[in-house]
């Protein structure tokens, strides 16, 4: 493909609660043994962009340690390959990234130094499948300045937390508003742009110049009745978590068979870093109903409705029931747990009770198990 690509993962956002004080979003585990990054990083290697780089800052730890190694999604090559940028300190700047036009600019040497005449950019906390090539030809066909994909949310779902898209008959964007008060419209931009690397090293510059930080206020909003900016309406499943509830949402939706087929079965597929670990476990007196479990757990008790991800030991006469238990956790006897999410790394005291009744409740353990 004629691109590069740029994922955004560097943000801090505090609509997850308890469960960004460890990780970025970007780094979110995702249906048992996936981490919210690898979808945009799948689709990029499976729309043959040889060359990605992947800009990281808050709580970085966890994603740095999962993208150690480009294998994964086929990035070690001669050609190209997987980068991480954090923000480093030099003679000319000592800032952490001030945004996402900033840290495009701190890292501008990676775009100036690439020879592709476009650039894929991606928003590292959204879950879905996308050809980019498709959207380039849309791009190209349209001679558009810039792309947006965009969606139309379900029924339900809150558009104030995106930036809200308007198209004329043509999908000319004519309207665009970052997070508004009140929406019109459910069709949201997906944090994913299509750009020519040219036209994105100027107007990079031209916000440095101004003091101006952000991708989507000082260019898509500031030039949308300047530049030729379209739409790419996208119509296959889409869900970004970055608050607790759509985190919680997206996951439940991988109990659905036909969303587990369409990630897990359809060609091209979704690609992750590999544990070594044994597969699950489930001894005499487990009942397992409509839950996904991972690799390396060990079931005594009953899971119901509820995803267990890598290495959760669930004790004797324990029930999880519509529930999220995030990796290496131990759960003891006797213990309850409905609508919750489970930190990754507790120890759940045995007899214990824990029920979101208003609401997903967020279960953090301050034990000593990794204090030794």
């Amino acid at each position: 493909m004629r691109a590069i690509g740029i994922i955004l993962a560097g943000g801090n956002n505090k609509k997850m609660r308890e469960l960004s004080h460890k990780r970025a979003i970007a780094a979110m585990p995702i249906a048992g043994s996936y981490r919210a990054i690898d979808f945009a990083l799948s689709s990029m290697t499976n729309s043959n962009i040889s060359k990605v780089a992947v800009f990281t800052q808050y709580n970085s730890k966890s994603l740095n340690e999962h993208l150690s190694s480009s294998k994964w999604w086929d990035f070690g090559r001669k050609q190209g390959g997987l980068y991480v940028f954090t923000p480093t300190i030099t003679a000319d700047n000592s800032n952490w990234f001030l945004g996402t036009a900033d840290s495009i600019y701190q890292n501008i040497d990676f775009l100036k130094s690439s020879h592709e005449p476009y650039v894929v950019i991606a928003a590292g906390d959204g879950v879905y499948k996308l050809d980019y090539n498709k959207v380039l030809e849309y791009h190209i066909e349209k001679q558009a300045d810039i792309t947006i994909v965009c969606t139309n949310l379900p029924q339900g779902d809150d558009p104030t937390r995106f930036g809200i898209v308007k198209m004329n008959e043509e999908f000319r964007v004519v309207d665009f508003e970052e997070k508004p008060v009140k929406a019109d419209t459910d069709t949201v931009s997906t944090g994913i742009y299509i750009i020519r690397r040219r036209l994105l090293i100027e107007l990079i510059e031209r916000c440095a110049e101004e003091g101006r930080n952000d991708l989507v206020q000082d260019i898509l909003v500031r030039y949308k009745n300047i530049k030729r900016i379209y739409g790419y309406k996208m119509t296959d499943y889409w869900s970004n978590i970055s608050t607790v509830e759509a985190y919680y949402r997206t996951n439940m939706d991988f109990l659905k068979p036909e969303v587990r087929h369409y990630f897990f079965k359809e060609y091209p597929g979704i690609y992750s870093k590999v544990d070594d670990l044994p597969p699950a476990k489930y001894n005499k007196g487990s009942l397992i109903k409509n839950s996904l479990i991972s690799s390396g757990c060990i079931i005594n008790g009953t899971v119901e409705n509820s995803l267990l991800f890598k290495d959760v030991f669930v004790g004797n006469n324990c029930v999880i029931r519509n529930s999220i238990v995030l990796n290496d956790v131990y759960i003891g006897d006797n213990t309850i747990i409905e609508n919750c999410i489970v930190e990754s790394r507790d120890t759940i005291r045995a007899n214990s009770y824990y029920c979101g009744e208003e609401g997903i409740k967020i279960v953090v353990e301050h034990n000593q198990r990794y204090m030794l």
